[in-house]
């Protein structure tokens, strides 16, 4: 399920972490050839990268509230 955001379609984090998911279920499989394993492992690493990217824009986006109410960017 894609999410509209002003520029393009992208894909939730959940969506993301639920093709994570299944990557890694169809790599444990018993009956995986080689090949497929290599492939699945690719593929999980494309995912865990865009996992990373997206994480990364929402703690740009994140504020944090001071001790004297003031907003500013989360900084880590």
């Amino acid at each position: 399920m894609a999410e509209k955001t002003g520029k393009k379609d992208e894909i939730s984090l959940e969506e993301l972490f639920w093709q994570l998911e299944t990557t890694i279920h169809s790599m444990e499989a018993e009956n995986v050839s080689l090949e497929d394993s290599f492939r699945f492992y690719h593929e999980g690493i494309d995912i865990l990268k865009k996992c990373n990217d997206r994480i990364d824009e929402v703690e740009k986006k994140m504020m944090v509230l001071d001790e004297e109410g003031g907003v500013h960017e989360f900084e880590q």
